[in-house]
């Protein structure tokens, strides 16, 4: 499995999981390769930081915790993925993100499934302007932000077990 970081003609960056390079330039042939915030196949891989080892003791680089969410239109992962242990480094993000989550849950309402009427409502003026979050598919992510409405997905953070 190979792990590539894309970007869409919009700018929009996301990571998506492929069995091998190859399988990668099939799919984006094929134009099974789409963005999943505005749905463009106009993708590329972005640049992505190699991973180095440290000192003379040979390091891989780390694996994701949890298998990760394909984008729309691509084969689902498999369930077994690679785990590892984290670094204080990365548990100290891992920390910050769970924390920004919990702010912003805790600080906005929730209008679920009433996310993009809400937050258009809110855009043009006919309702006051409040933290909010809910639910919104890939389609109306991509019309929120064609109107201008600024929106980010909450950090999705795997179980605390892990």
């Amino acid at each position: 499995m190979i792990k590539y970081a894309l970007v869409c003609e919009r700018k929009h960056t996301f990571d998506v999981w492929f069995s091998d390079s190859a399988d990668y330039d099939r799919q984006r042939k094929r134009g099974l390769v789409s963005c999943p915030v505005c749905d463009t196949k106009k993708v590329e891989k972005a640049i992505m930081a190699p991973a180095l080892g440290r000192g003379a003791k040979k390091r891989s680089a780390p694996a994701p915790i949890e298998a990760p969410v394909p984008a729309p239109n691509l084969p689902a992962v498999p369930a077994a993925a690679p785990v590892a242990m984290i670094s204080p480094v990365e548990q100290e993000l891992r920390a910050k993100l769970k924390e920004l989550r919990d702010h912003l849950i805790k600080n906005a309402d929730n209008v679920g499934k009433k996310f993009p009427e809400e937050a258009r409502r809110m855009h043009y003026g006919e309702i006051e302007q409040r933290s909010i979050y809910g639910e919104a598919t890939p389609q109306e992510a991509k019309e929120l932000l064609d109107e201008g409405i600024e929106l980010h997905p909450l950090p999705i953070l795997p179980d605390e077990r892990n």
